[in-house]
């Protein structure tokens, strides 16, 4: 243990190369976990195929490992307080790794969906125990460095994951999405076991463990995620099987919430939310959630149903933002160090607005470059936000409080994105529906620039399709009508975003300019 200071406080951890290297290792599993949230989603239709599975049922192979995770993210505090970082993290690790290759050995949607409930719900130890080891084991002057590598891994693996995924899909196969994760994830399980030395198991909370906390709180966020998920695609109210999720929600969130404030030892604690940077912190990681996994969603949709490209340049194109967030990230390191953190989260969110903005008049001709300035200031907004409100969040907390702050922290990212997905998907489908009907009472047949464009049109099939030219030309002006639509669409969704972000950037002003850190001495 280290030796305390003359003022009697503890003294702060030293940095040693084991250490070091065991960080490394913990911040890698994270990674492979985050990654493998959106690692599936341009390869589903390869994987359905694959498979044999129904267009309903292969959402589930997302559904299934989103909704095991975000139960396992809070979980995990009480874990790792109870087993130490060293052996939750490293039975996380081999148990993704081995919960990886069944999923590609995977042969029918039943098998696919267990195993991606076991990667998923195994796989969300690692996130918020590498994000608790930085306040742990590193001292605090290097607490904003250290946080850029974290925040980098968090923003830039959902970010790449349709890349990589894409990538892997079309040089191999699918079922290396999978098998990916198997060598590194051996490494990582092994580092870990063999250097982590950050702290002490508390087998005896094992006895006191709230398994009546644990079934409300798998039914609340397990049943929210769900509804969430599948609510846009089942028409949300008109399903009874997402109206009884819903009253799901209502019944474990009582259940979850009476317990943990009455259970002598709740699964997961609320005392962290006491803290007021805590607590605004975590609205903040919420609605960056929002934007992360919204706009990191909407581009590739974008890409494939106006432009019509395929993985490999969809993953070209958004490749853009990963690139900033890599030269970013040391930048804002040194930045947290110098500047008072309100400033670079306020900059951020700054930034954040106008790379929204300036998607509002988004035509159907945009293209790699068109997108690839809103993307590179996006990249580097979200390292200007993401790091320093990691450090404000929870550089501040006690030892005690970190591990299980850390879940709930993680939590609020997620439960963002899955909020923020779900609002988008209903935002524009709504929109697209709006001015489908718009379009179509503007374009009617007694309007001379619409006969001018058919005739123009069934000018140009004349040749090839003879009497069908223009049935053909009445269903290309059908399709260029539905097309553009959809581009109104996205720009009404970015410019809601960019509203949304402009509420957001308020809450900075609740955020207290960070003391002392209490979080910098490690917990033993």
């Amino acid at each position: 243990m280290a030796g305390a200071t003359a003022a009697g406080a503890p003294a702060e951890p030293q940095i040693t190369p084991r250490r070091a290297i065991a960080f490394l290792a913990l911040v890698f599993g994270m990674f492979m976990a985050i990654l493998d949230i959106q690692i599936v989603s341009s390869s589903l239709s390869e994987i359905q195929a694959g498979i044999s599975a129904s267009s309903d049922e292969i959402s589930w192979v997302q559904t299934s490992y989103l909704i095991a995770e975000v139960v396992m993210i809070p979980l995990s505090g009480f874990l790792a307080r109870a087993l130490s970082t060293r052996l939750l993290f490293a039975l996380s690790a081999a148990g993704f790794t081995i919960a990886s290759l069944l999923c590609a050995t995977a042969s029918s949607i039943g098998e696919m969906i267990f195993y991606r409930a076991v990667q998923g719900f195994i796989g969300g130890g690692m996130i918020p125990t590498a994000f608790a080891a930085a306040y742990t084991i590193f001292p605090k002057k290097y607490q904003a460095p250290v946080m850029s590598l974290v925040g980098l891994v968090v923003t830039l693996a959902p970010t790449i994951g349709p890349t990589v995924g894409g990538y892997l899909t079309s040089a191999l196969s699918w079922h290396w999405l999978f098998l990916v994760n198997v060598p590194p994830g051996i490494v990582a399980t092994l580092l870990c076991w063999f250097l982590v030395d950050f702290d002490e198991p508390e087998f005896d909370l094992l006895s006191r463990f709230d398994f009546t906390g644990l079934l409300g709180m798998a039914v609340f966020l397990g049943s929210l995620e769900y509804v969430l998920e599948e609510g846009e695609r089942d028409d949300w109210f008109q399903s009874d099987t997402i109206v009884f999720f819903s009253v799901m929600i209502v019944i474990g969130a009582v259940l979850f919430f009476y317990r943990a404030f009455r259970a002598e030892q709740p699964v997961v604690g609320l005392r962290a939310y006491k803290d007021r940077n805590f607590a605004v912190g975590s609205i903040l990681t919420f609605m960056l959630g929002v934007v992360l996994y919204g706009l990191t969603y909407l581009y590739p949709l974008f890409l494939a149903q106006v432009r019509g490209y395929n993985s490999l340049q969809t993953g070209e194109t958004v490749f853009v933002t990963g690139i900033a967030m890599f030269i970013f990230a040391p930048i804002v390191g040194i930045l947290g160090r110098k500047l008072d953190p309100r400033l670079v989260i306020g900059t951020g969110f700054v930034c954040l607005i106008i790379s929204s903005f300036e998607l509002t008049p988004i035509t159907k001709d945009w293209g790699f470059y068109e997108l690839m300035w809103p993307q590179l200031l996006r990249g580097a907004a979200l390292m200007m936000c993401m790091v320093p409100i990691n450090v404000v969040a929870l550089g501040t907390l006690p030892p005690s409080q970190l591990k299980n702050a850390s879940g709930l922290f993680n939590l609020m990212r997620n439960l963002g994105g899955a909020v923020g997905l779900a609002i988008i998907n209903t935002v524009l489908n709504s929109r697209w529906d709006l001015h489908m009907a718009r379009l179509r009472d503007a374009v009617t047949w007694s309007r001379p620039y619409v006969l001018d464009t058919l005739n123009s049109i069934t000018a140009g099939f004349q040749a090839r399709l003879g009497s069908d030219a223009e049935l053909a030309a009445t269903k290309k002006i059908a399709q260029m009508l539905r097309q553009q639509a959809l581009v109104m669409a996205f720009s009404d969704v970015f410019l809601g975003i960019t509203i949304f972000l402009c509420a957001a950037a308020f809450l900075v002003f609740l955020v207290r300019k960070p003391r002392a850190s209490a979080g910098s001495a490690p917990a033993h």
